[in-house]
């Protein structure tokens, strides 16, 4: 029986981010970064001082890497593929809490690059798109989901003590980030100008996958790790600008509460997200150039390096 999950604590106790070390056994640390995760993701969702907006960010910004572990570990833990629909489930349950406040993102990007509005008009697009982000909040995140969510977290953290994973070799790692990382390398679009909303979504998704995935390995190699996380990261806020103006440009449609100003958010939408794919598509090619054996080999290679 394994002892429960206590996430370190560091400066101003802020949690310490556990990932994998060539001197220390593979299993604990596994777990160390499963309770960290799960840790974070209870504390935003318990902390009365986080608006419901904050606390929505950060839940659905854990779970993200929570499924990013349990894709990484599925091979290996009977029940990863349960534990990671959940959490894609829960965080799907708050995603409209969301669209307020993409959107409202998404039109202070257009204001940063060259859109031009009287300021009274975009105190009332500000103020609509505002009042769309506080009704979804109150809808969506209550009480009783909020008391939901903090059971199933717990439930999830339990789970974790019991994970069989101390005879563990780091190939079997290397192997899952190399699916990983091959999986979000043939999600790129072989023409961006031609790439849907859902194909930027999907890739998207991966890119977010392995940018968490990248965070266990990143004391193989700290420096490269570090700017290869901060480059998939790059990438990542590219695809995420884009899909915030696909949500702004919804709220233009017939009936919608920026119908009004259709014919002057639409135009610096399109042209803003064209910008965005240009330079999503040159992190992209950069960040996944090498051939998947390749970077297996090389996370290998690191870890027997360092032992």
């Amino acid at each position: 029986m394994h002892g429960p999950v206590k996430p370190k604590m560091g400066k101003k106790s802020a949690l310490k981010k556990p990932a994998l070390q060539p001197s220390e056994a593979i299993g604990p640390a596994v777990r160390g970064v499963a309770g960290h995760i799960l840790a974070g993701a209870r504390a935003v969702m318990t902390n009365p001082e986080l608006s419901s907006q904050d606390a929505v960010h950060e839940f659905r910004r854990a779970m993200k890497e929570w499924r990013a572990l349990m894709r990484l570990l599925a091979p290996f833990i009977p029940d990863a593929e349960r534990w990671r629909v959940e959490a894609r489930d829960h965080a799907r349950s708050l995603a409209h809490a969301r669209d307020g406040q993409a959107a409202l993102n998404a039109f202070n990007d257009l204001l940063k690059h060259g859109v031009v509005l009287s300021e009274r008009t975009q105190e009332t697009i500000r103020s609509r798109i505002e009042d769309l982000r506080g009704s979804e909040e109150r809808a969506v995140l209550t009480p009783d989901l909020q008391v939901t969510i903090v059971g199933w977290i717990d439930s999830a953290a339990a789970a974790v003590e019991a994970w069989p994973l101390d005879p563990f070799d780091f190939s079997a790692i290397a192997a899952q980030l190399a699916v990983g990382y091959r999986g979000a390398r043939r999600r790129i679009p072989p023409d961006w100008s031609l790439a849907s909303d859902v194909e930027l979504h999907e890739f998207r998704q991966r890119v977010v996958e392995h940018r968490y995935q990248m965070e266990l390995v990143k004391p193989l190699w700290p420096r490269f790790g570090k700017m290869w996380t901060e480059e998939a990261e790059r990438l990542r806020d590219r695809l995420g600008k884009s899909q915030d103006l696909a949500v702004l440009e919804r709220l233009t449609g017939p009936h919608q509460p920026l119908a009004r100003w259709r014919s002057r958010l639409t135009p610096a939408c399109a042209e803003r997200r064209l910008q965005l794919t240009h330079r999503a598509a040159r992190i992209a090619h950069r960040l996944f150039a090498e051939r998947p054996r390749a970077f297996r080999r090389r996370l290998e290679t690191l870890w027997h390096e360092g032992r």
